[in-house]
């Protein structure tokens, strides 16, 4: 692979995106595997009663991290930070930081204050339904009471992670948040038993671990950012115009990227209604789409964001285009792959990933239900955060705005149109159509930001689809064929999952490859420059 003095300026900045995102991939996907095994370790340990409880009480802090880690931080705060190095320095740029901090800390205090206090009132805003059941109530009422305060630690890290990605110091970024689910993990092992012992709930055991890894993050990130000079005390300047920059930047951004999310706090009321069971079905299946989107399309995002808005403030519209449409074809090149696996293989990735202990059978059926009605959507999730950031890198919070107002709107009527009939697999598909118009819409729009390159996105993604298509295909004759997933013999049990998951990747790459698609060999070179390093 040649050196970046010898290519050209924007393949350069190109050639480092891919890098910097397999840096991002690499601890990203180590995080997601300790990830899944929380929730393997959750679903098996408890009770359906507590894990829905948990997943409710776990909801409302968990999509404030998402926002402010993901969306507000990354799409708000960082623009402004890359502006203001570019234009004024560094000293100056540390300064802001300063004052973001600041200002930071005291909102996340006071929003930590009212979440606990106001526990009552957002549990019965979020799950109604567990009014009818018996103690249900109570108990997330407790639960959410004690997870809030994680809240306080993730959004102070968030602010760590735009210094530090916009510094390109991507690696204790991807790496960090694998200590939250550590933290998670040992909890679950550890503490039921003890706390049972001493008269309280067991499922208190999360509340505890999410805390701890909280702390975990935030201290974590303290070498990194002393390194770069980020680590001085806040200062209360929020009359900096940078402050007022990224607070005029960060309401338009929160509800643009936090649609989807609204969409999700919405559905868990409506879950809720369900009864038993429908809420921890649906949210396993919402944290197996998830897994693909973390390893690859987030990593993508937050390496090329930085890119996109230096290349914006040096008003070089063309690179602009052609690194969007970069970044879209390896997006779509992972998001469509995906959804066609977990559409085709739904069942035994199910079986596989959570069949064990209180995780029985019908579980295991009810959540690849879910699966495949989210995993159709995973594809539209995934360049929806790629269109997004071309938005906010330009300074565009109006356009995503009206986008999200007509998204939420469409999510509402088919989650009223589909719960009646589908239940829970209902608003879950409910959840994959209304992100697919948030997509088209943000299509349609986009073109009065830049002039787009579609022929190649299109190309590919045609490419991609095919190669998806008959990957999903043969991985689910294979794995109706290898085993059987509903034996009592775990070997038996887990075999289709294993075998249908190997062959759908084997002919997706082969069938990529022999369609000559560009995207393989620009992973393959990224994933081999990052272990070079």
């Amino acid at each position: 692979m040649p050196d970046d003095e010898h290519i050209a300026p924007g393949e350069s900045e190109r050639h480092r995106i891919t890098g910097w995102a397999a840096i991002v991939a690499s601890g990203t996907l180590l995080s997601r595997c300790l990830g899944l095994g929380r929730d393997v370790v959750l679903a098996a340990k408890f009770p359906r009663a507590a894990t829905d409880a948990f997943w409710i009480a776990f909801t409302i802090p968990n999509v404030l991290r998402q926002l402010l880690a993901e969306g507000a931080t990354q799409n708000a705060v960082l623009p402004v930070l890359a502006k203001t190095r570019a234009q004024d320095g560094e000293k100056a740029a540390r300064e802001l930081f300063r004052a973001l901090r600041g200002f930071s800390l005291l909102v996340l205090a006071a929003v930590t204050v009212a979440g606990v206090v106001g526990a009552p009132w957002l549990v019965d805003l979020f799950a109604a339904g567990f009014r009818d059941q018996p103690g249900q109530r109570d108990r997330a009422i407790t639960l959410t009471r004690c997870l809030f305060p994680y809240i306080f630690f993730m959004g102070t890290g968030a602010l760590g992670v735009a210094a530090l990605n916009e510094h390109r110091r991507f690696v204790v970024t991807a790496y960090a948040p694998g200590l939250l689910n550590l933290a998670f993990i040992a909890a679950a092992i550890l503490l039921p038993g003890w706390l049972m012992l001493h008269g309280y709930d067991g499922i208190l055991a999360m509340a505890i671990g999410a805390l701890v890894g909280g702390v975990c993050q935030v201290v974590a990130q303290w070498p990194s950012l002393n390194r770069i000079g980020y680590l001085s005390l806040p200062s209360l300047a929020f009359g900096h115009p940078g402050v007022r920059d990224a607070l005029r930047r960060m309401g338009p951004v929160l509800f643009g990227i936090g649609i989807y999310y609204i969409d999700v706090v919405i559905a868990r009321r409506f879950l809720s209604e369900l009864g038993v069971g429908a809420l921890s079905y649906f949210s396993w299946a919402l944290r197996l789409c998830d897994f693909p989107q973390g390893i690859f399309v987030m990593a993508l995002q937050a390496a090329t964001l930085p890119s996109l808005s230096l290349l914006f403030a040096q008003k070089d519209q063309a690179e602009l285009t052609r690194t969007f449409a970069f970044g879209m074809q390896l997006t779509l090149f992972v998001g469509i792959g995906t959804s066609a696996l977990f559409v085709a293989l739904a069942h035994p990735l199910v079986v596989l990933a959570f069949q064990r202990g209180q995780f029985d059978s019908l579980a295991a059926q009810e959540t690849a239900r879910a699966l495949m009605a989210q995993g159709i959507g995973i594809w539209t999730v995934a360049a929806t955060r790629q269109l997004l950031s071309v938005f906010f890198a330009t300074g565009d919070t109006r356009t995503p705005v009206i986008v999200s107002a007509a998204d939420l709107m469409v999510f509402i009527a088919l989650a009223v149109w589909l719960k009646p009939v589908l239940g829970h697999v209902g608003i879950s598909l409910a959840v994959s159509g209304s992100s697919a118009a948030q997509m088209l819409l943000l299509w349609l729009l986009l073109p009065r930001r830049m002039d787009l390159q579609l022929k190649p996105i299109l190309s590919s993604a045609l490419r991609t689809a095919f190669a998806a298509l008959l990957a999903a295909g043969a991985g689910f004759w294979v794995s109706e064929h290898a085993g059987n997933r509903f034996s009592e013999n775990i070997p038996s049990r887990l075999l289709p999952g294993v075998a249908g998951a190997l062959t759908f990747t084997l002919v997706f790459f082969v069938a990529a490859w022999l369609l000559r698609s560009p995207e393989l060999s620009i992973l393959k070179g990224a994933f081999g420059r990052k272990r070079q390093r």
